[in-house]
């Protein structure tokens, strides 16, 4: 996050990375000293130097010669749109671990040569070697980046009743003033768990039910959103949306009206890793930025910055407390215990949960009687109206004007 941790603590922090950068400059990594590469990673995700933050980029080229090339996305399945059809121009992509998973089962993955990550040995084990890293059992891949769950943020000005459950985003009080995650699987990880239901079902049933929850919810969604949460929350422009953790951080360090709540019923845990896509043009260039991403003090300015959870152990110790010590960020292991880890489901499935999404998107909610279908009732009733009114006035004057004429006649 941007702003959540002391300034004092900032200061520091930019002060040790400028000294590092310096030091570094003109004395280029061994692997990729000229060259570009060429990154994809989701949007507010990376030390930009604005707000007392490192410029990651800069120093990288600094670094090593290398030229980065940046682009931003906002959600998994439009990365993966962006590189199904064979594109292989980016070279360093930061997906979420179910996609990984997806990708590595589609042959979209290059493996890593881990002599040209060094600072892999930073990663936490549990992110290494546990049940949960089942995206890439092997761990060939993939270098975890950061971590984080999905929760609720709302605005206190709008809702001043206790908040602990995704029921809220279903609640007619808050009709127009619900933000809806504009993705299939966020979206159906919501009504699942609403339910009672896992995430990584492979119930159809359970899907339908899930899906004509979310046809339920659609009269009182604002809008289907993504990135744009953050804007309309911050701004005041909803009351309620579901968003990951870390950027709810750094929305409520930049408006106190904003709160967070961790839904009792469970929620969705992710780990977004960095991986190459398959036939990357500048894969060892790739391989020095992980690695680069992986140092102790550049992982800490990435944790510093986005507010999300690190799996980089040394970079973690590096950190304040003030950090390290949110439960937002670092929920304790109760609350844990009720997070799931997406998995790739099988082609069927995810075929199914689209198919579904599509026909949540389209439905026709006007039996609803949502305050929409009114408005347009009211505005079709005033439409034939003026129709009306132009065809039968004349016809109504001719009428008289013959009248008039056969009494003239009599």
């Amino acid at each position: 996050m941007k702003k959540f941790v002391s300034k004092g603590f900032a200061m520091i922090l930019a002060g040790v990375l400028a000294v590092s950068a310096v030091g570094s400059v003109g004395a280029a990594e061994e692997v990729g000293s000229n060259g570009e590469v060429n990154v994809y990673n989701w949007g507010e995700y990376m030390p930009d130097g604005v707000d007392g933050s490192v410029d990651l980029i800069e120093k990288f080229e600094q670094k090593t010669g290398i030229k980065v090339n940046y682009k931003e996305y906002d959600s998994n399945e439009t990365l993966y749109a962006e590189l199904k059809p064979g594109n292989t121009s980016y070279d360093v992509i930061i997906p979420s671990d179910y996609m990984i998973s997806r990708m590595i089962e589609e042959d979209m993955l290059e493996k890593l040569n881990f002599d040209n990550i060094p600072n892999y040995k930073n990663i936490m084990d549990a992110y290494k070697n546990s049940d949960d890293v089942q995206y890439d059992p092997t761990g060939e891949y993939s270098v975890p980046f950061s971590w984080g769950t999905v929760a609720i943020v709302y605005n206190k000005t709008m809702v001043d009743e206790p908040v602990d459950s995704w029921d809220i985003f279903w609640d007619e009080k808050y009709a127009g003033q619900i933000l809806m995650f504009d993705n299939s699987r966020d979206a159906f990880g919501i009504a699942l768990k609403k339910l009672g239901y896992s995430q990584n079902t492979t119930n159809e049933a359970e899907l339908e039910a899930a899906a004509e929850e979310l046809r339920k919810q659609k009269p009182l969604v604002q809008a289907y959103v993504m990135d744009q949460i953050f804007d309309k929350m911050g701004n005041g422009e909803a009351a309620v949306a579901p968003y990951y953790a870390g950027d709810i951080i750094t929305m409520m360090a930049e408006n106190p009206d904003l709160a967070y709540a961790f839904p009792k019923e469970g929620t969705n845990r992710f780990v977004d890793a960095m991986a190459i896509p398959k036939g990357a043009p500048n894969k060892e260039n790739a391989e020095a930025f992980i690695n680069f991403m992986c140092d102790a003090e550049n992982a800490a300015a990435v944790a510093e910055y986005i507010g999300y959870s690190t799996p980089n152990q040394a970079a973690y110790e590096l950190l304040d407390e003030e950090i390290t010590g949110n439960p937002i960020a670092y929920p304790d292991d109760s609350l844990l215990a009720k997070t799931e880890f997406f998995v790739n489901l099988p082609a069927d499935i995810n075929q199914k949960m689209q198919d579904l999404w599509v026909s949540v998107k389209t439905a026709d909610t006007s039996a609803s009687g949502g305050t929409s279908t009114w408005i347009i009732a009211v505005v079709i009733a005033a439409v034939v109206v003026v129709i009306a009114a132009i065809f039968l006035i004349p016809v109504l004057r001719k009428n008289a004007g013959k009248k008039k004429v056969a009494n003239r006649k009599k």
